[in-house]
């Protein structure tokens, strides 16, 4: 017997990672030694006192019980200090922050408290392909914005306003940008609060990657009257390699939260307290913790880039994040090129077309890779084109 699934399932695909990994995992287990070059899932450990934290809170009293919805209090206070320090943003930790099981969750948390059936939603094209799913689920409507390098992968608000926006909901934006490395900046965000101010839309900065190769961390909520349209996500995944913990948190006015959390208490039952914990030790970390960490991605990028000249791209090396953004020479099919690269080098790129149709032409790789397996990439592609121009030369010769 077969039950049918719900209609809001044939909205949605399966997230192309994970249909992918699996084919991926496939060939490995196949004996393929295959370098993922694809995913960014930080490599690198914790700091070693958020280690420590966690294993001290799991034998404290009360830390196996459930969880307040809203956090430990000091965990609110170490994220308001978190965004003080380092954002010059004053958030109060009462009712000014929602920390989350992952940005991720927050996403759809926004939607569910903001959206209701036939709403629209400004998604980024190229974007994070969830602010896409996550709208087709909830029943709202994704209208695509265009990001396009000649503009540096920044909102056209001048053609934007040209629209009718009057069933927009809410907008996604996301700085320093993901898949582009675009940095965004002060003048950005002034205009992004202008646009979102003057069509009445909640504005969702998504804040991941503002530490990574980035001298220059901004939120949103910096900029004057922000509160009162904006949100913005971030989350410890990437700062702190903590992808696998699920740490992010949700900020903007009290309202907001009052709202997200009518949803959040009614689909999770709080965080661990351990993890919780842990997470308050990273938000206290010294500035040396970044300077460390950006060392290593400074030197993967470097080797990156040598493997994306070697396969005749061009990239922007003032991009931030932890990708490499990068165009194929005029013509290529990212997904047939990422699957030759695979299934010939036992090398996985991300395709830009999996980000939107801005895309298409574009492969991203991620700095989450050892230098020994980039020069390893780097010596199979070389060694590629080394047999290739001998078998030229071969051919030529007879």
């Amino acid at each position: 017997m077969s039950i049918q699934t719900a209609k809001r399932l044939e909205t949605v695909e399966e997230y192309y990672f994970s249909k992918k990994l699996r084919e991926v995992r496939q060939l490995v287990a196949s004996g393929k030694p295959v370098i993922n070059m694809a995913i960014g899932s930080p490599d690198l450990d914790p700091p070693k006192e958020v280690i420590q934290a966690i294993q001290k809170a799991v034998e404290v009293d009360g830390a196996h019980k459930y969880q307040s919805y809203q956090g430990l209090p000091e965990l609110r206070n170490a994220i308001s200090d978190f965004y003080s320090e380092n954002y010059k943003v004053h958030l109060n930790p009462d009712n000014e922050i929602l920390p989350l099981m992952g940005s991720k969750e927050g996403i759809m948390h926004i939607s569910l408290a903001y959206l209701n059936e036939g709403d629209e939603v400004l998604v980024p094209n190229p974007g994070y392909p969830t602010y896409t799913s996550v709208t087709n689920l909830v029943g709202a409507t994704p209208v695509f914005y265009d990001l396009v390098e000649g503009n540096n992968w920044e909102p056209d608000f001048h053609s934007l306003s040209k629209r009718n926006l009057s069933k927009v909901k809410i907008m996604w934006v996301n700085y320093p940008n993901m898949p582009t490395g675009a940095s965004g900046g002060v003048e950005l965000f002034t205009k992004m609060i202008a646009f979102a101010r003057k069509h009445s839309i909640l504005l969702v900065h998504d804040n991941p990657y503002s530490f990574i190769l980035n001298k220059n961390p901004i939120s949103i909520l910096s900029i004057e009257g922000a509160k009162e349209v904006a949100l913005e996500l971030n989350s410890l995944s990437k700062t702190f390699n903590m992808a696998g913990w699920r740490v992010g948190m949700v900020s903007g006015s009290s309202d907001k939260m009052e709202a997200i959390l009518k949803v959040k208490s009614n689909i999770d039952s709080g965080m661990f307290q351990g993890i919780q914990r842990g997470a308050i030790a990273a938000l206290k970390i010294s500035s040396d913790w970044y300077d460390n960490m950006n060392a290593v991605y400074k030197s993967r990028r470097e080797l990156i880039w040598q493997l994306a000249t070697l396969l005749d791209c061009t990239f922007d090396k003032t991009a931030k994040g932890m990708f490499v953004w990068a165009k194929l020479p005029e013509g290529t099919d990212a997904v047939d090129f990422i699957d030759n690269i695979l299934y010939q080098n036992d090398i996985f790129i991300a395709p830009g077309d999996i980000f939107g149709s801005n895309g298409k032409g574009y492969i991203r790789f991620s700095l989450c890779v050892t230098r020994e397996n980039i020069k390893e990439a780097i010596g199979r592609l070389k060694d590629k084109e080394l047999r290739f121009t001998k078998n030229t030369v071969v051919n030529q010769k007879s």
